[in-house]
């Protein structure tokens, strides 16, 4: 029910792309493009890959902004980072969405962990990080790495006490990822972790998306974690150019590192 525009490059004002989105009212993040390397439409959504004049390669789906050369390393370090850091002794890891790899590249720094699987509901979106965004997709050929095409909601049905950290790496709430933020994904999430594991998921903006993330708080912490917080980090390609998180954990608070950094990821 979210309107979205996304033009060619054809039809671009003067060569540019605009993020026209009715969950973002009366803005609109907008890049140059030199050139549309790709155009898709998978099953799910439309999907395309854009030169940008000033930020690298774009991906967008649905008209949204996913990736971006220039800024990506802000966003997947710290949906990776905050949750593994939190934890003492992260052995092993699910992450639902996130299919460009980005978030599963920075898992994989870490030496402990023994595995990650992550799941993605559209096959197109891995199909074409590995093509445009190699130093994303890198993760897929760890030996480590699982990749999964599915849906996440599902995938969670039957997981029981499995995993030690669990991402979700997913786009808006609408579309493929709308069951990504209700109260049953949550409790699904909190029940494949295992005792003291911790959970990160996209949670929007704050400067836009107040009330909603308000209200999913509420729910969240009447499931009964230890702890529920809510991270905020600066982004320049999203909109009002941050995003947020919320880390929930079956421990304790996560503002607190579990563990040092190890001098080889300095």
């Amino acid at each position: 029910f979210f309107s979205v525009v996304a033009m060619a490059l054809d039809q671009l004002p003067k060569g540019w792309f605009s993020e026209v989105n009715s969950f973002w009212p009366g803005q609109a993040m907008s890049l140059e493009v030199d050139e549309v390397l790709f155009e898709g439409k998978s099953d799910f959504q439309d999907v395309k890959v854009y030169k940008t004049k000033a930020w690298g390669t774009m991906f967008t789906l649905d008209g949204c902004i996913q990736v971006c050369d220039k800024d990506e390393c802000s966003y997947h370090e710290n949906i990776a980072h905050i949750p593994l850091f939190s934890h003492p002794d992260p052995k092993k890891v699910l992450i639902i969405g996130g299919g460009d790899g980005g978030a599963m590249r920075e898992v994989l720094k870490h030496k402990g962990v023994e595995s990650v699987t992550l799941c993605d509901v559209d096959k197109m979106v891995p199909e074409v990080s590995r093509k445009y965004f190699p130093k994303l997709a890198c993760a897929f050929d760890d030996p480590r790495a699982e990749l999964i095409i599915g849906d996440g909601f599902a995938y969670l049905e039957d997981k029981k006490d499995m995993y030690d950290v669990l991402i979700v790496d997913s786009s808006d709430p609408d579309g493929p990822a709308s069951t990504l933020f209700g109260e049953q994904f949550f409790t699904r999430c909190k029940t494949a972790l295992k005792e003291g594991g911790t959970l990160v998921t996209q949670a929007e903006n704050i400067w836009i998306h107040l009330e909603l993330i308000a209200s999913m708080k509420k729910f969240i912490e009447s499931i009964g974690w230890a702890s529920v917080e809510y991270a905020n980090i600066g982004i320049p390609s999203y909109p009002s150019g941050g995003i947020g998180f919320f880390v929930c954990s079956k421990r304790g608070s996560c503002k607190e590192m579990a563990r040092p950094i190890a001098p080889d990821m300095l």
